[in-house]
C-alpha cells in the first residue's frame, strides 16, 4: 500500500499546515487525507482552504459545519472565532473564490470508508461532533458502543490528542508509540491522529499520522508557531488565548 498521510484539525494555522506538507513531502507519501476542521481559532481560514481544496479527500469537521451555518456548544471565544472566519470565507473582494470556499465546505462528507478503514472527524457515532477523550477508557458502555459501529481501524481527530484507543478498552498515547502502530487484521482500533494547527496533548508542535504498509506512524512537527500567535494577537476579533494555548500544547 502507498503511504497515506492523515491530518486533522489545521484550524486557519497555515504555519503549522506548512511545516507539515513539508514533512510529509520528505516521507514515501502519495496521498492526503483531512479529517476535518480545517478553519475555526486560526488566522488563515482562506489560505488554509485552498490547500485542503487540493488533498485527495478532506472531511467534514464540527468548526467547518459551523461556519456554514450556527456553532451549537462552543465556548465563547471559539465562537467568535467562528463569526470572524465566516466574515472571511463571506468577504466580497470580486473574485470567484468566496463562493467556491463555501461551496467547497457545503460539499464535504462526513464519513468515508475504503479498505475496512473508517476516516471520520469525530466519532463512529456522530461523526462530526462526539468527543472521544482518553479517559472514556473508563466509560465500558460508550467505549462498546463505539467500537460495535466499526469493521477495523477507524481514524478520528476533533479532540487534538494523538493516540490509540484499543478495545480492552486502552489509551496508548502517541507519544508511546515511537515504533508506531501495527494493524492486524481483526483487531478493531479507534486512531486519533491530533492536530495539526493546535495541539492539547502539552506538545505544542503540529501532530499527524502515516499510514504505510499495515504501520500507522505518528509525526510531531515544529514550525514557527510564534507568527502564528502574533497574527492572532494583532486581530481584535480573535481571542488572545486562542494564541496563547499554541505556545504551551493546551
Amino acid at each position: 500500500m502507498s503511504g497515506r498521510a492523515i491530518i486533522s484539525d489545521i484550524h486557519g494555522n497555515l504555519e503549522a499546515l506548512g511545516a507539515v506538507l513539508e514533512d510529509i513531502a520528505s516521507q514515501e507519501v502519495t496521498e492526503i487525507v483531512c479529517l476535518g476542521d480545517v478553519v475555526g481559532y486560526g488566522p488563515n481560514p482562506c489560505e488554509c482552504l485552498d490547500i485542503a481544496e487540493r488533498f485527495e479527500r478532506t472531511l467534514l469537521g464540527n468548526h467547518d459545519q459551523a461556519v456554514l451555518y450556527d456553532p451549537e456548544g462552543f465556548s465563547s471565544g471559539a465562537e467568535k472565532a467562528i463569526f470572524w472566519t465566516r466574515k472571511q470565507l463571506e468577504r466580497d473582494d470580486g473574485s470567484p473564490d468566496t463562493q467556491r470556499r463555501l461551496e467547497f465546505l457545503a460539499e464535504l462528507d462526513r464519513t468515508h470508508r475504503e479498505n475496512g478503514f473508517q476516516y471520520l472527524h469525530a466519532s463512529p457515532r456522530d461523526p462530526v461532533n462526539e468527543y472521544v477523550f482518553p479517559e472514556d477508557v473508563y466509560h465500558a458502555s460508550k467505549m462498546e458502543a463505539l467500537f460495535s459501529m466499526i469493521e477495523g481501524i477507524c481514524f478520528q481527530g476533533h479532540t487534538h490528542v494523538p493516540g490509540v484507543f484499543t478495545t480492552e478498552p486502552r489509551f496508548l498515547p502517541a507519544a508511546e508509540l515511537a515504533r508506531g502502530y501495527v494493524v492486524r487484521p481483526g483487531v478493531k482500533a479507534m486512531i486519533n491522529v491530533g492536530s495539526v494547527g493546535q495541539p492539547r496533548d502539552c506538545d505544542w508542535r503540529a501532530s499527524y499520522a502515516i499510514l504505510d504498509d499495515g504501520v500507522v506512524r505518528f509525526r510531531r512537527v515544529e514550525y514557527d508557531v510564534r507568527t502564528t500567535v502574533e497574527k492572532i494577537h494583532r486581530e481584535p476579533e480573535l481571542d488572545d488565548f486562542l494564541g496563547d494555548r499554541l505556545l504551551e500544547g493546551r
